[in-house]
């Protein structure tokens, strides 16, 4: 019987404002305070079956789901959770979020398919770290995890856990096949904890979720995430030496590896923001396979190259943050190689109007 691990994952969290006003480019505000607040979440890695014993654990409200992306429905049940341990925190009840690892899709899919996540495991941890909550609990995803009953998920892993409280989308399934759900809730709880269903939440009449999130990304359509997740999309990757093409022609770029478990958007050219070094710049990002210099696609030569506007800096190596914003165009090949230099210096005029209007925006949303 394998117990698990139990580490400590510190974040800052972030005041944030956000405005769902639309402008006429259907651009999102966002807007974020300076002030930071550090907060640490302690994680316990579960491997099936456990040996953990209910008086290991203070009472906990727990939210549950797989939570990709964590996006503002996901918030909503962790917020939940957070809230009603709060209220009773002179019982020392504690917040609580238990999620999965892998997908279950890439454990029960008829074709085992490596996935690919709005949020992959470490920025998922870091997200929910954000939202300030005590404790959470990463349950390794396994056959054998998923073969068990809906009441003996139940008895293992919330009675089991001392949860007192569980809180959780009015989707959310659990137990073999996914029998279990909110409805059968209440005789599988055994009357031993209490429990709160959190309805759907929606934007523009669409249920916000990580599948809608999933479709838009896959669609370039970056500039309405924020109004989905709360936040721009992100991902994170290592800035690598490229071809150095793009200094020879007077746009030099950081060329950025990922992971292959990252969702990215389709080739083309987008306005993101990078950061590096703990400071946020502006710029121009190309997804794609460079077809004006080369005739091969496949995700091997899928590159990520950012250029950054007024940036003179020696990169290579660092860790850095890609923030996505708007899909200018597709990408194209062009005849050569002063068409593409006239294309991009169009890319960068739009891109820096887009930014000025952002900032226009933004300090608009602050007054």
């Amino acid at each position: 019987m394998i117990q698990g691990i139990c580490v400590r994952f510190c974040a800052f969290q972030t005041r944030i404002s956000f405005d769902e006003s639309r402008s006429d480019d259907e651009c999102q505000n966002y807007s974020s305070a300076k002030k930071k607040v550090r907060v640490c979440v302690e994680i316990i890695k579960i491997q099936h079956p456990h040996a953990f014993k209910r008086e290991q654990f203070p009472p906990l409200v727990m939210a549950l789901g797989y939570f990709d992306g964590v996006h503002l429905g996901h918030q909503k049940v962790i917020k939940t959770a957070k809230d009603i341990a709060l209220k009773h925190e002179k019982k020392n009840w504690k917040s609580a979020v238990m999620t999965f690892d892998p997908h279950p899709s890439a454990v029960l899919g008829k074709n085992r398919i490596n996935m690919e996540y709005i949020s992959p495991l470490e920025e998922k941890i870091k997200l929910i770290a954000e939202l300030g909550i005590d404790k959470l609990f990463i349950v390794h995803f396994t056959p054998e995890f998923a073969r068990l009953l809906p009441q003996e998920f139940i008895d293992q892993y919330i009675i089991g856990l001392n949860v007192v409280h569980m809180v959780a989308g009015f989707d959310f399934t659990y137990g073999r096949l996914g029998k279990g759900t909110m409805e059968t809730l209440p005789f599988h709880s055994r009357q031993l904890f209490e429990y709160t269903v959190v309805s759907k939440m929606e934007f523009g009449r669409e249920k916000i979720s990580s599948s809608l999130i999933r479709q838009k990304i896959r669609e370039g359509r970056m500039i309405e995430l924020p109004a989905l997740l709360g936040r721009y999309y992100t991902i994170s990757g290592t800035v690598v030496q490229g071809d150095r093409r793009g200094r020879t022609i007077g746009f030099p770029t950081a060329n950025v590896a990922v992971g292959d478990d990252y969702l990215l958007p389709p080739p083309g050219v987008y306005t993101v923001r990078l950061l590096v070094r703990g400071t946020w710049h502006e710029g121009v990002c190309n997804v794609g396979y460079k077809p004006t210099f080369y005739n091969k696609r496949n995700r091997k030569n899928l590159s990520i190259e950012v250029h950054v506007f007024d940036f003179h800096e020696d990169i290579y190596g660092e860790k850095v943050i890609v923030e996505w914003h708007k899909r200018l165009r597709e990408e194209k090949k062009f005849p050569g190689v002063s068409e593409l230099i006239a294309q991009i210096e169009k890319d960068k005029i739009e891109a820096l109007f887009y930014f000025s209007k952002l900032r226009k925006q933004q300090e608009k949303a602050n007054i």
